[in-house]
């Protein structure tokens, strides 16, 4: 099982760079958690073993936030080099959720997530401005994902 660094900085190489294109942690972090969704649901099994903690700006996964955060809201440049290796099934996952997220914005993903049952739930009592490091059950994840397949 990899790290969530290691799938962010695949998506950090991802960005298209040449055209215009730029990525946030904050886009950065929906990206992965979208990752993570995706592969518990198609290869029944995480890509990476961190926690997504479920903060007022949506899905977070700490030890990605810690790692970026000096960025803001600023573009992350490119990893120097990527040092992972994925198996097909993981190389597969991680393009189709690059293919169906990676052209939206930061803002919109926010609103995507924070509109879905995984966030919502582990969420539940809060008030909308009130911190939490809440775990995002991976079940939520699967069950509310698997769904989307289905319909």
């Amino acid at each position: 099982m990899k790290n969530a660094i290691d799938i962010a900085q695949y998506f950090l190489c991802r960005v298209d760079r040449e055209a215009g294109d730029t990525i946030s942690p904050l886009k950065l972090q929906k990206i992965v958690y979208y990752a993570q969704a995706w592969s518990l649901v198609f290869r029944n099994q995480p890509l990476f073993f961190q926690d997504i903690e479920a903060w007022v700006s949506g899905p977070i996964i700490r030890d990605v936030w810690n790692e970026y955060k000096p960025y803001h809201y600023r573009d992350i440049p490119p990893p120097e080099k990527l040092e992972i290796e994925l198996a097909k099934d993981e190389i597969e996952v991680l393009e189709e959720v690059w293919n169906t997220y990676g052209e939206l914005s930061a803002r919109y993903l926010q609103e995507l997530t924070h509109s879905e049952t995984p966030w919502l739930n582990a969420r539940k009592d809060l008030e909308p401005a009130q911190p939490s490091n809440n775990i995002i059950s991976q079940e939520d994840m699967k069950a509310f994902y698997s769904q989307m397949v289905e319909a």
